[in-house]
């Protein structure tokens, strides 16, 4: 049944008395703000937007949509970039950035308690005096939201020696998607029983919605160094990643931007610290006692000079390692000024597949006539090829999909993954039976069906079905999906 009309109206009033009336968003032109997430090819306006600022509000919202049979879709600050916050046709939008109170510090036992809306970076901005921080950092994350942190499992810079959002959430209050509050994990990092805590990490809004999130946080190192090193080519500085984790080193970040990356952040950033005529850059941070740091980045410069480095730069000072960080951080918003339009993909490969990788998605760029910017976590082989294109010219998006698609396709012939940080969402549903067989898929659905039996919670997203991916696509996956909507 459509929400309209009358209808809306009577689900509006009784949203209102649960949030009030500046909590729930009707109007066509007022909901227009929240029809994409941070992937805005896909567009799609909720029927309404609710607004909860509380655990006991959003459970009353997810209560009513259960009863009415209405599908809901949950969103933090929308700069998800696989479509994980799109709303579907004819949903309810819970929108949590008002839920924004840090709710407890907990220095002596490192633990954090915040709502799902509070912002990834206030967390270190609340801890930091007292020498403690926050681990998981996207690139976004100045504006990203710890709830959409856990939804997607986020990862960041400093992922390869710290772990993503899961390795940093012990515990969860949870709405389920018929309206019961439920707590999974605790304040130590391993609880008995099954881990429901892991399992929901990641799961993208499709087995309910955070409410309360109880993070581990970190004593600040003692010491901190970044280097900059620039390459002739982006093969040797993918072979400098190989050495350095090949000699035992394990740095806190390892990052390399190509050349029409490095051209696209200094035409924006003007930091002056990365040369135009390097074919490739790569950052390293390494951290923890000031001896070991010392010693670690004069191991990692006689390394990466043996790989070929042509010029490297060592900054330890903060404002110093902040300048050498900034090009990185802006990378994905320089290339704006490259291109109306990207389409940023996020496949995962092994590092010593790493050059081979390269050259192909290089090699597929040309054969679909399209320039692809490489910025990515090296250290873990997190690719993130950024496809520039223009949008505006009919079609265009088609041919860039079916270019990402092919470049995610290879990652899994390599032994990668089609997602490392990103999420799945309505982007790469129908690539998911590349990856994983036809039991690995109908297993998921299993799990699904236990939390969100009605498939109200975010529906359509993570896996393939035949309205979303046609009947052809991936049809042993499609297979699956059938099995368990059959149940």
């Amino acid at each position: 049944m459509l929400i309209q009309g009358s209808r809306q109206r009577s689900l509006v009033k009784q949203f209102e008395t649960f949030v009030g009336r500046s909590g729930v968003v009707w109007t066509p032109e007022e909901l227009l703000v929240f029809e994409c997430d941070g992937l805005t090819s896909y567009r799609q306006k909720p029927a309404i937007a609710v607004l909860p600022k509380t655990t006991e509000e959003l459970a009353q919202v997810v209560l009513l949509c259960h009863r009415e049979g209405i599908a809901f879709v949950a969103r933090g600050s929308g700069t998800g970039l696989s479509g994980g916050a799109l709303p579907t046709e004819n949903c309810v939008l819970i929108v949590t950035s008002r839920m924004n109170r840090i709710l407890k510090v907990d220095l002596e036992n490192q633990r954090v308690v915040v709502q799902p809306g509070v912002i990834n970076n206030w967390v270190t901005q609340a801890v930091s005096g007292a020498g403690f921080y926050y681990a998981p950092d996207p690139s976004s994350q100045i504006i990203c939201s710890v709830g959409g942190n856990v939804a997607e499992n986020s990862g960041g810079v400093h992922c390869l020696k710290y772990g993503v959002t899961t390795n940093h959430v012990l515990g969860l209050k949870v709405v389920l998607p018929d309206g019961e509050i439920v707590d999974f994990g605790g304040q130590v990092p391993e609880m008995p029983g099954y881990d429901l805590t892991g399992l929901f990490v990641g799961s993208e809004g499709t087995l309910g919605i955070a409410t309360e999130v109880t993070l581990r946080i970190l004593k600040s190192a003692e010491a901190i160094r970044v280097l900059l090193a620039d390459f002739a080519t982006i093969d040797e500085a993918g072979a400098a990643v190989s050495a350095i984790i090949g000699a035992g080193i394990i740095p806190a970040g390892m990052e390399i931007m190509d050349n029409l990356s490095i051209n696209a952040v200094e035409d924006v950033v003007n930091s002056g610290c990365y040369p135009r005529d390097a074919g490739a850059i790569l950052l390293v941070e390494v951290d923890g006692r000031r001896v070991e740091v010392e010693q670690d980045a004069a191991r990692v410069e006689a390394l990466c000079r043996q790989c070929g480095a042509r010029n490297l730069r060592s900054a330890e000072d903060l404002q110093e390692r902040l300048k050498l960080w900034k090009g990185r951080k802006a990378a994905f918003a320089a290339m704006g000024q490259r291109a109306p339009n990207y389409y940023v993909q996020d496949g995962v490969i092994p590092r010593t597949k790493l050059q081979f990788v390269l050259r192909e998605v290089e090699r597929l760029g040309k054969k679909h006539g399209y320039p692809v910017a490489n910025v990515f976590h090296a250290g873990d082989g997190n690719l993130h090829p950024l496809i520039l294109y223009n949008g505006n010219i009919p079609g265009e998006l088609e041919k860039v999909e079916a270019l990402g698609g092919e470049i995610l396709k290879l990652c899994v012939q390599v032994g990668g993954s089609i997602s490392g940080e990103h999420g799945i969402g309505a982007e790469k549903r129908c690539y998911m039976g590349e990856m994983f067989t036809p039991a690995d898929l109908e297993t998921m659905q299993w799990v699904r069906q236990v939390f969100n039996p009605k498939e109200l919670a975010n529906p359509g997203k993570l896996f393939p079905t035949p309205r979303t991916c046609g009947e052809g696509a991936n049809s042993h996956a499609l297979k699956a999906f059938e099995g368990i909507e059959n149940f």
